[in-house]
C-alpha cells in the first residue's frame, strides 16, 4: 500500500506545511504503508490553458513535470493534499497543479482511493482550505476521511504539538484504505459530478467532430 502526499508550499524543505505532511506520512508508515512525497516547489508545471486536450484524448499538450507527478498519484492507494494558507486560500503552486488535473476530475481517475488534507496558517483560514482540498479530492473520485489545519501564529512549538494528531491521521488513512469505509454523502456527490462531467466531455467530443 502506498500513501502519496502532494505539498503545495513554495518553500521546499523549509516548509512547515511539508513538515506537517511528513508527520502524516510518518503515521502512515507506522501503520504499514509505503510513502511518497511530491514537492510542487521542485517541479516545473505551467498553468492550464483549458485547451481540453486531456479530456478529449487523454494527453496534455505541455511537456513539463506534471505527467510524472500525476503518475505517482495514480500509483498510490491514498492521497494527502497539503497547502499553506495564502490570502484565505491554497497556494498558487497548488492551484496551478489542481487546474492541470482536469482529466482526473472529468473521469474521476483516482476513484477507489482514500485521502485527507492538511494546511498550515498563521491565524485563520486553515479549516476552509482543508475543506476545499477535501472537496477537490471528491472531484477526483477520492473519498476524503478528514482534514487537519494548524494555526502557527508566533508559537515555534505549535507544529510539534500537532505531530501526534497528524501521525494519527496518517494511521487512520491507512486503515481506511484497508477497511474501505462508506461515506454515503460523498458517494452521492461524486456520482452526481460523474454525470455532470460526462455530459461536458460528450459535448466536447461533439464539438470536436
Amino acid at each position: 500500500m502506498k500513501i502519496t502526499a502532494v505539498v503545495g508550499s513554495p518553500r521546499g524543505m523549509r516548509s512547515r506545511t511539508r513538515k506537517l505532511a511528513g508527520f502524516v506520512l510518518a503515521g502512515a508508515e507506522e501503520a504499514g504503508g509505503m510513502v511518497d512525497i511530491i514537492d510542487l516547489a521542485d517541479l516545473q508545471i505551467v498553468p492550464c490553458t483549458a485547451c481540453e486536450s486531456c479530456s478529449l484524448d487523454g494527453m496534455c499538450v505541455f511537456a513539463d513535470d506534471f505527467s510524472a507527478a500525476y503518475d505517482r498519484m495514480l500509483d498510490a492507494d491514498g492521497l494527502v493534499l497539503a497547502s499553506p494558507v495564502y490570502v484565505d486560500n491554497i497556494s498558487g503552486q497548488m492551484k496551478v497543479f489542481i487546474d492541470r488535473l482536469a482529466d482526473a476530475m472529468h473521469y474521476q481517475t483516482f476513484a477507489g482511493k482514500y485521502g485527507c488534507s492538511v494546511a498550515t496558517t498563521r491565524v485563520s483560514g486553515g479549516d476552509a482550505v482543508t475543506g476545499y482540498l477535501n472537496h477537490v479530492l471528491n472531484y477526483f473520485g477520492v473519498t476524503a476521511i478528514e482534514g487537519m489545519s494548524v494555526a502557527l501564529g508566533d508559537d515555534p512549538e505549535a507544529l510539534d504539538r500537532a505531530e501526534a494528531a497528524a501521525r494519527d491521521l496518517g494511521r487512520r488513512l491507512v486503515r481506511a484504505v484497508r477497511e474501505r469505509p462508506r461515506y454515503p454523502d460523498q458517494e452521492a456527490g461524486m456520482a452526481e459530478r460523474r454525470e455532470c462531467f460526462a455530459s461536458i466531455v460528450r459535448e466536447g467530443w461533439i464539438r470536436d467532430e
